[in-house]
């Protein structure tokens, strides 16, 4: 059974959308972020996920009210019951047809049952190349990110106890 790991979405940013400056705030974009890896893998795992992790947001360029924004979300790793879900974002200008790339992260959602217990969810099936890099990076920043939060926890006892 071949596997929806892949999903794009496109949006036109409208006037509602905009900061003070004109441009797209950045606030919008990360609700449409969080809007498409919440599609990804749900269709994915056919459940439904709640996230869970947002990691490495970068805003590489800023996106502009009246640019058509797409949205390209893919699985790149599975475990148990969490999928970690790439995002990259494209803005268009309508009438220069430019392309630019603005935005990627990197969402690690959680697929749940009726009363919010964690389920198991299908394992990712890696036939390219790609899609084993895709796997590896994920499993070290899964690593890194158990790590800064052990360190967290650590670092909030040692606030605590000063208090």
């Amino acid at each position: 059974m071949k596997q929806e790991k892949i999903l794009t979405m496109t949006v036109l940013m409208t006037p509602d959308m905009a900061n003070f400056s004109g441009n797209v705030h950045g606030g919008a974009l990360l609700k449409l972020l969080d809007q498409v890896a919440y599609a990804c893998a749900a269709k994915y795992c056919k459940n439904y996920v709640v996230t869970a992790a947002l990691d490495q947001v970068f805003f590489k360029q800023q996106v502009n009210v009246g640019e058509l924004v797409t949205f390209h979300a893919q699985v790149n790793y599975v475990g148990r019951s969490s999928m970690e879900i790439g995002v990259n974002v494209f803005a268009e200008h309508l009438r220069t047809y430019e392309k630019r790339f603005t935005t990627s992260c990197f969402f690690t959602m959680v697929a749940i049952d009726e009363q919010g217990k964690s389920v198991e969810v299908p394992r990712l099936q890696l036939v390219t190349p790609e899609d084993h890099n895709r796997f590896a990076a994920a499993e070290l920043r899964k690593q890194l990110r158990q790590e800064s939060l052990e360190k967290s926890r650590i670092l909030h006892t040692e606030i605590e106890d000063d208090c």
